[in-house]
């Protein structure tokens, strides 16, 4: 951000299986002040706490713009927020729990608590068009001119720069021949990461290709028994294998020595891997979930299935395995797509823009 602003970044900690992402604020100088109390899970005693927590510090701070992001410190930062009559409360929707989390009933307490947060709310932020229209029509969580549209943005040098002396580390550090096809799907080994369809999905494509593959399943969490058990059950052939990495902080580097990065995702926001991916020259394969089809080109950078379509997505990855020209040509679209699109400076002039927009408002 320019002078104009000074910021605090707040936050809790991971969860048990969870990776932290405390090695991206020290490599940019930030130091977050962690509340321990902040929890992903709903808890009546550390809730409370933290949001004791949060108002201590926004009187200390005394900011004009409390900004949240996710669930949990959305719904506690705003509310203390609220409370202390911050100037202006804006927050964003990386992604949201309204279908495919919970059951019917739990899924309209957290709507009517997402519309009573909106209303504390300055302003809403969607990470993409789909999004907005989700937020607005369909869950009915405020009115669409309340909420603006802000695309993610990354340092995305770091995925493109040096991509053939990355790859060629990350396929030596992994054992991999030069005729092997690396696929990747990188995330929370969660239900609603569906990592069954994947693993559906690649056991169609072992049946029809004899190209020799890899297919790594980056992460952790609570589905990881499930899913070893999954890969034990499906008895791949011995052209195909299946390793399970657990989190790998350099990710960039790891991401260049892949030729396919998929994502199989019951829910999504704007998923980060898929754009880390273009940025890497990768073509993806993903399910129709969230705002996917605004962070690649259809047929360009990658291709877009039906979810719980095992068949059509193992097509997809298919024809990546055999059709290499197709792979190659894919790859060269990837990083002039995200570059302009998804760069952190076009995030930081959006906005900043924004920020400006709702103080001045206030100010009339």
């Amino acid at each position: 951000m320019s002078d104009d602003f000074e910021t605090l970044l707040v936050g809790g900690l991971p969860e048990e299986g969870e990776s932290d992402s405390l090695h991206v604020l020290e490599e940019y100088g930030v130091q977050p002040l962690l509340i321990d109390e902040m929890k992903r899970l709903p808890n009546f005693s550390s809730d409370r706490k933290a949001y004791k927590r949060l108002k201590q510090i926004i009187e200390e701070f005394q900011p004009d713009i409390v900004h949240t992001h996710a669930s949990k410190a959305g719904a506690l930062g705003r509310k203390a927020a609220h409370a202390l009559k911050v100037p202006v409360i804006v927050h964003t929707f990386h992604g949201h729990v309204f279908h495919s989390y919970f059951g019917k009933l739990k899924t309209a307490i957290f709507k009517a608590i997402e519309r009573n947060l909106a209303k504390k709310s300055t302003g809403i932020i969607a990470i993409s068009e789909l999004q907005r229209q989700e937020l607005s029509a369909v869950h009915h969580i405020c009115a669409p001119e309340k909420i603006k549209v802000i695309n993610l943005g990354f340092d995305l040098h770091k995925f493109h720069e040096k991509l053939d002396e990355k790859r060629a580390l990350t396929r030596q550090t992994y054992q991999l021949q030069e005729d092997e096809i690396a696929i990747a799907i990188v995330g929370r080994l969660a239900p609603i990461k569906n990592h069954m369809l994947f693993l559906e999905s690649m056991r169609l494509v072992a049946e029809q290709t004899s190209k020799n593959c890899v297919a790594f399943i980056v992460g952790d969490g609570t589905e990881r028994e499930a899913i070893e058990s999954k890969v034990k059950e499906l008895n791949f052939p011995a052209h195909f294998r299946i390793e399970m990495t657990s989190w790998i902080k350099d990710i960039g580097t790891f991401n260049a020595g892949m030729d396919i990065i998929c994502l199989s995702s019951n829910n999504e926001g704007t998923p980060v891997s898929l754009i880390e991916a273009q940025a890497a020259n990768i073509p993806v394969v993903t399910t129709d979930v969230g705002g996917v089809k605004d962070i690649l080109l259809e047929g360009e950078t990658g291709f877009v299935v039906p979810k719980n379509n095992s068949n059509l997505y193992a097509e997809k990855v298919l024809l990546l395995v055999e059709d290499e020209k197709k792979r190659k040509k894919m790859s060269q679209n990837g990083w002039t797509f995200v570059e302009q699109k998804f760069h952190y400076t076009t995030l930081v002039k959006n906005m900043e823009r924004y920020y400006h927009e709702m103080l001045n408002a206030k100010q009339r």
